[in-house]
């Protein structure tokens, strides 16, 4: 690929900064709700903190290539002290604010970080816990003061100290700062950032300045997006989207980064926000949709009818009228009534009422929870994309958003099929390496610099669009050769708001079978309604009723993927509720709400063999990681149940 140049003087996050504290200087930068209440800095003043921030490292002694752990919920202090390491030629590293201890220590002694920046106190006792098996942290920061005042602050020191002193000491520092950053090349480390770790431990990927800058203009111009645009800066740091979109394309495109007050107000915080962009994986929007429809099934009678009715016409016109397509002018005027009743009351709820561009990516959503937001009239797309991508690899363009496709490639991305229908790509975002891991670097990226996604998809004839199948590790065949592709049979699954989870088996069997994990919440309050008494999770998931209507639901299913001629054999055969929810805690699941597919094989071994072998209850046994870390166990007798399949002739499977 032809290298890029940066434009002038814009090699770097810190410079780009640099350039919006002076072309957008009183502009709002950064908003932080906390106490309730929301606080705003422009870029002027957010530069001069970071700035700050970068000298008071330097009193410290950070150096040129050290790195900089950064654990925290969203707070515009932890942004900062990302492009403050960057300004001194450190390398920041966003961990997961919920890793336990274990997976923390993995991660500071992988990459050896010196600094670790805390949001908290729970943050900062985690690193206490581990940091005699961390020889290389030599100072340890945080930014809430709650609880510190007894520590011993040898080498732990208040962020607002670390600022103050690099304020008192900008003349010592305001010549070796500005030589650092005047140094920083358009190939330097921008960041570094750990994958999910779905299949083993994760991998450190180093991405330079040239991989977020390349990235972030092509985007910002694919979306328009300028510095009016306001969003949602709430996903985990350590995620390399929200880096891309609140760091990236912030900088580059000077927009407002809101950050909300905790995870609990987070939906308060968007209504309040409404953002213009705004980005969620598809957990987020099934649980919305989730919480959408146990409100309905409360309503009263008129009021769900209304409801009902209105969607079912929103469905069926409201797509075509946000992609500006014909539409007669009785639907439109039913669909205006629509919205003047229905649709906006509800975005206005959601926090979706301002929203221009919206994205969801991760992993694949469910066509209906997709299509129910696009019949509303916001502007949701998928883009497909990898950390080692910076994110984008596909995107979908204006008035050609469908729920089948990811889109097409994104600026300045080629994307290939291999010959086993593996998709590949390049681009100036492609990932400089595995940081230590030489082998997994050449493993994924060849000389000529195509990536290897490890999923499997292919081109439609016509459109150009991408459309992926599966992982390509989990897309196998049955028994008698038919396609096997989980998630997609999972994620019609997950459509329905009782269903929070699912993990589907069947590859080199005769059938599918699958684990179910009900929704808590919807199920909880459907147990209200219908007068059905529990006390647990656990109790809950074994009532036969709930039984049944998971079984409704499965069924359901089966008779959608049953109209797919190259799917049909994914029907489910049999399934059981699982008597707990997977948890990442658990290693069940990724920080990402991966589910790891082999762990789960593997740890409930007994469950997948008695759905196989004919069984109609099953007693077990499982290991579960209690909030404070502690172990126990849990035992119960499951039920496993038989669903309905639809007969596929043999002309239509092999179609």
């Amino acid at each position: 690929m032809n290298e890029r140049t940066p434009e002038r003087g814009l090699e770097s996050i810190p410079a780009l900064m640099a350039r919006n504290a002076r072309t957008l200087a009183q502009r709002p930068a950064y908003r932080e709700k906390e106490f309730g209440i929301w606080q705003s800095w422009t870029w002027s003043e957010a530069y001069q903190e970071a700035r700050a921030l970068a000298e008071g490292y330097l009193a410290l002694g950070i150096n040129r290539g050290d790195f900089v752990a950064i654990v925290g919920r969203n707070r515009p202090s932890l942004y900062w002290a990302m492009v403050a390491a960057q300004m001194c030629g450190a390398i920041p590293v966003p961990l997961y604010q919920d890793a336990v201890a274990e997976e923390m220590a993995y991660v500071l002694e992988h990459c050896g970080a010196r600094f670790v920046i805390c949001g908290d106190q729970e943050q900062v006792d985690k690193v206490l816990e581990i940091q005699a098996n961390l020889p290389n942290v030599d100072q340890i920061i945080y930014v809430d003061k709650r609880g510190m005042r007894k520590y011993d602050h040898a080498h732990l020191n208040a962020l607002a100290d670390v600022i103050a002193e690099g304020k008192a000491a900008h003349h010592r520092f305001d010549a070796e700062l500005d030589s650092r950053i005047a140094a920083l090349t358009y190939d330097d480390p921008c960041v570094m950032l750990y994958t999910s770790g779905t299949t083993g431990k994760p991998k450190g990927v180093v991405l330079s300045n040239r991989n977020i800058l390349e990235t972030s203009k092509n985007t910002c111009g694919f979306d328009k997006l300028g510095p009016n645009e306001e969003i949602l800066a709430y996903l985990p740091m350590a995620w390399v989207g929200d880096f891309i979109f609140s760091v990236g394309q912030a900088m580059w495109s000077g927009f407002c980064v809101n950050c909300p007050e905790s995870a609990a107000t987070m939906m308060t915080d968007l209504r309040e926000i409404g953002p213009t962009y705004f980005f969620a994986p598809p957990r987020v929007f099934e649980g919305q949709l989730t919480s959408v429809m146990i409100r309905m099934e409360d309503a009263g009678k008129f009021k769900k009818w209304l409801f009902d009715t209105f969607m079912a016409h929103a469905r069926r016109v409201g797509p075509a009228i946000l992609d500006g397509k014909p539409v007669s002018g009785m639907d439109r005027l039913k669909y205006l009534l629509g919205d003047l009743f229905i649709y906006g009351p509800l975005k206005n709820t959601l926090g979706f009422s301002r929203i221009r561009v919206g994205y969801t990516a991760g992993e694949a959503i469910g066509p209906e929870i997709f299509d129910f937001y696009r019949a509303l009239g916001i502007n949701l797309k998928q883009l497909y994309g990898q950390t080692e991508a910076s994110v984008f690899i596909t995107q979908q363009p204006d008035g050609e958003v469908r729920s089948d496709t990811v889109g097409v490639p994104s600026p300045g991305v080629e994307v290939k099929i291999g010959e086993t229908g593996e998709v590949f790509y390049r681009s100036p975002g492609t990932f400089v390496e595995y940081y230590k891991n030489a082998a997994s670097t050449a493993s994924t990226k060849d000389a000529e610099g195509w990536v290897a996604t490890g999923d499997a998809g292919f081109f439609e004839q016509g459109t150009g669009h991408l459309r992926i199948i599966d992982r390509a590790k989990d897309v196998g065949k049955m028994a008698d050769g038919s396609l096997f592709a989980p998630k997609y049979v999972e994620n019609k699954l997950k459509f329905y708001p009782n269903i929070l989870e699912a993990v589907v088996f069947g590859a080199g069997r005769d059938r599918c079978t699958a684990f179910i994990n009900i929704d808590l919440t919807a199920v909880g309050n459907w147990a209200e309604r219908n007068n059905i008494a529990y006390s647990s999770y656990q109790e809950l998931a074994g009532h036969p009723r709930v039984h049944d209507m998971i079984k409704g639901h499965v069924e359901a299913v089966n008779r959608s993927v049953a109209e797919d001629p190259m799917l049909s054999g994914c029907q489910i055969h049999r399934f059981l509720i699982l008597h707990k929810e997977l948890d990442a805690d658990d290693g069940e699941l990724t920080r990402t709400r991966k589910v790891r597919r082999n762990i789960i094989a593997e740890k409930y071994a007994d469950l997948v063999t008695a759905l196989y072998d004919g069984s109609k209850t099953i007693s077990t046994q499982t290991e579960v990681t209690y909030e404070d870390g502690r172990k126990g166990h849990i035992r119960a007798t499951l039920t496993l149940g038989d669903a309905t399949v639809v007969a596929v002739t043999a002309g239509k499977a092999a179609a």
